[in-house]
């Protein structure tokens, strides 16, 4: 199974083509998917981790 991200590569006619001579199957997803960009959800715990540990502004 093929998974396409609609990087731009991946829509190329020769890689379409190739991909039915040989007979794998595709599988068309959205770009920029949140399950295959794994680190915003890194980054989101590390900023949160970040608030958690950081004393909040002093109004002086």
């Amino acid at each position: 199974l093929f998974m396409d991200d609609n990087a731009p590569p991946h829509g190329t006619r020769i890689v379409t083509t190739k991909l039915q001579v040989v007979g794998v199957s595709h599988m068309v997803r959205p770009a920029m998917t949140s399950d295959l960009i794994p680190i915003g959800d890194v980054w989101d715990q590390l900023k949160q981790r970040l608030d958690d540990c950081t004393p909040p502004p002093n109004d002086m």
